[in-house]
Formats: structure tokens, C-alpha cells, sequence
């Protein structure tokens, strides 16, 4: 019996030592970041230097040619910019071109809201927008500037009408692709407080699929701005008063090829402040808060 008792008796592991890891050569995690690594790590600073990067390489480049007329140097480029805002009409046009795309981005955005509400809430509605987007979300916008001409004349309307061609047919494509990507238990869930029609909609699949619907946002702002400009450039005034396409236009008649410049630099400004301040704030409220993007 006592043999027995042995046999099964586990056997005694070896006693060592630990040796303790010197975590200085691992990193020390706790480190407070220097003020140079702080500032690196600001996202708007390092886009400054993308921007101060790509100036200095315009200002070499025009340096390089030697030829204002076909590409002036970056300092003149700020110069006339700064002349036309202060002392020339380019104030006035950035008023009056912000002021057509408010109007026809709202109205396209309605009419988005619009087809797409009737989409998720009837089988008739979804095969009425996937028709109308198949057919007219490949039409050019300024291709239907004859017909805005013919029908509403030229001024603020014909605007306003390639305005909401070009972003209605984009924001209702990613808002209906959202909806159709919201998940089943969240419908179910809805279903069930009794949610129907448009309190459904407000209030599921819009939350739900709001990543896509300010992809479609974005998109459709990115459309009617570049349509804007280019049916400015066509037929810009109105009311004895035109946009910034009309005033690129007009410089690129005088041979001005320094305001050129300044319009383009002023467009391209615009688009970035709405992309970086609009955008970025709604985006930061919503979907990060909401933890539905990194």
C-alpha cells in the first residue's frame, strides 16, 4: 500500500530563480511626449506642411520658368489674391457663388430624402429610385446646361437646377445603399416599439446607416461645388453680377493669368475649409462619437 501511495505521488518540481527583465530596454510606455513630438502628432499641423511644402515647390518651379504669363510665382498668385478680396469684386463672387450652392445643395438634398424615404417604405419606390439612379447618375451635370438654359433662362434658376442634378443622384445612391446595409436587428427593434414610416426612418436607419449618408454628403458637395464653377465659367451673371467661375473667366480674357490663379487658389481654399471644418465636425459629433469610425 505505502509502494502504491509513492508510485502516484506527483513529482517535485525544480525550485529557479527569475530573473527580472530590465524594462528600460523595452521602453519606458509612461514617457511624456516632447513638445516636437505633440506637435507632430496635431493633424492640421502636418497638412500646413504638406501646404507649405507644395508653395515652395510652386514658387521654385514658376522661378524656374520665368514666364508670368504662363505660370506666375506663388507670392504672386497671394498678391493678386489679396488685391481682389480687398480692393477687387472677388469678395462679392465668393458671396454670390456660396449663395447659389446653398440654395441648390439644400434643394437636392430634400429631393434625396425625399426618394430615398419612399425607397425603404414601398417595393414600388425602391424599383423607382434604382431606375431613376441608373438612368441620370452617369449624366454630366453641365450636360444638361443647354435644357436649364432653354427652360429657365440665364441667371440663378439654371444654376441652381445643375446644382441639384448633381447632388441628388449621389446622395441618394449612398444613402439607399446605407439603408439597405442597416441589420436586421436593429429593423426588428424598430419594428417592435412599433416604429413606422418616417419615425422609423428618422429614427433607426438614419442613425444606423449615417456613416454612408455623410459619404453621400460629402460626394454630392464635391459634385455641385466643381458644377458650379464650370457653369459659372459658361454663364456666370446674373443680376449684373457673376461667381468665381465667371470672375476666372473674365481674368483668363485680360490675360491676368496671376487672378486665374487667385480664383482657382480661392475655389480650392473654400473646398478645403468645408471639407476640414464642416465635415470634420459633423463627422467628429456623429460617427467617431458614436464609435462607427476609427
Amino acid at each position: 500500500m505505502a509502494d502504491r501511495r509513492t508510485a502516484i505521488t506527483p513529482p517535485v518540481r525544480r525550485e529557479f530563480e527569475q530573473r527580472e527583465i530590465d524594462a528600460g530596454h523595452v521602453g519606458d510606455v509612461a514617457r511624456r511626449l516632447s513638445t516636437w513630438e505633440r506637435i507632430v502628432k496635431l493633424t492640421a499641423v502636418r497638412r500646413v506642411f504638406i501646404l507649405i511644402l507644395l508653395a515652395a515647390a510652386w514658387q521654385g518651379y514658376a522661378i524656374g520658368i520665368n514666364n508670368d504669363l504662363i505660370f506666375p510665382t506663388f507670392v504672386q498668385v497671394i498678391s493678386a489674391l489679396w488685391e481682389a478680396l480687398v480692393d477687387g469684386p472677388l469678395l462679392g463672387r465668393v458671396r454670390s457663388s456660396l449663395t447659389v450652392l446653398a440654395m441648390g445643395y439644400a434643394a437636392g438634398i430634400g429631393l434625396a430624402a425625399v426618394f430615398t424615404t419612399i425607397a425603404v417604405s414601398t417595393r414600388i419606390g425602391t424599383d423607382l429610385l434604382s431606375t431613376l439612379t441608373s438612368m441620370f447618375n452617369p449624366l454630366p451635370a453641365i450636360a444638361l446646361l443647354p435644357l436649364a438654359l432653354l427652360w429657365f433662362g440665364l441667371g440663378v434658376p439654371s444654376l441652381v437646377f445643375v446644382i441639384i442634378h448633381s447632388v441628388l443622384w449621389a446622395v441618394a445612391l449612398n444613402t439607399h445603399s446605407g439603408f439597405l446595409s442597416v441589420s436586421e436587428t436593429q429593423r426588428m427593434a424598430g419594428q417592435n416599439y412599433g416604429l413606422r414610416g418616417l419615425s422609423y426612418v428618422i429614427r433607426i436607419l438614419i442613425p444606423a446607416a449615417f456613416p454612408s449618408i455623410l459619404t453621400g454628403l460629402k460626394i454630392g458637395w464635391a459634385f455641385a461645388w466643381r458644377t458650379l464653377i464650370a457653369a459659372e465659367l459658361v454663364f456666370g451673371v446674373s443680376s449684373g453680377e457673376g461667381g468665381i467661375g465667371w470672375f476666372i473667366f473674365e481674368n483668363r480674357n485680360q490675360l491676368l493669368t496671376a487672378n486665374v490663379f487667385a480664383g482657382l487658389t480661392t475655389v480650392i481654399i473654400i473646398g478645403l475649409l468645408v471639407e476640414s471644418v464642416i465635415f470634420r465636425t459633423i463627422e467628429t459629433h456623429t460617427v467617431r462619437k458614436w464609435g462607427m469610425q476609427r
